[in-house]
């Protein structure tokens, strides 16, 4: 049998997904992309920025971003780190008014399933200004 290879992940632009970081390693896979496919119940596709206030928000909801945990090859995340997070906790952080940043480039087309492009879009961190 000839194995069949899956396409190339898209980003919400439809074009090749960028990766979103190395270190930390991040992504479903651990190969730095946001990419998914069924086993992904998360949906881990959206390429965030981490602040202060989304670590504090996600710890809030039981997921603990910041505290490293080295048994899993996991040095906890601080801000300015770049991560794939789920989509629903994206949303949740959204309608909370703790939402990270994303980068475009790097945020996986399927978040377009939960997130409308023109949100996202408001959150682009290329449009932050940080002088502000």
């Amino acid at each position: 049998m000839i194995p069949v290879s899956s396409p190339p992940a898209k980003n919400v632009f439809g074009e090749p997904l960028v990766p979103c970081s190395f270190n930390p390693l991040t992504g479903f896979f651990r190969d730095g992309c946001c990419k998914t496919n069924v086993d992904d119940v998360g949906t881990h596709v959206v390429c965030a920025v981490m602040t202060e206030e989304f670590l504090e928000f996600s710890r809030s909801r039981g997921n603990d971003l910041s505290t490293p945990v080295p048994e899993w090859g996991f040095r906890g995340l601080k801000p300015g780190d770049q991560w794939c997070l789920c989509a629903i906790r994206w949303i949740e952080a959204y309608q909370a008014g703790a939402a990270p940043q994303v980068v475009l480039e790097s945020t996986n087309y399927s978040a377009l399933d939960h997130i409308p492009l023109e949100v996202l879009r408001q959150f682009d961190h290329t449009n932050s200004d940080p002088g502000l």
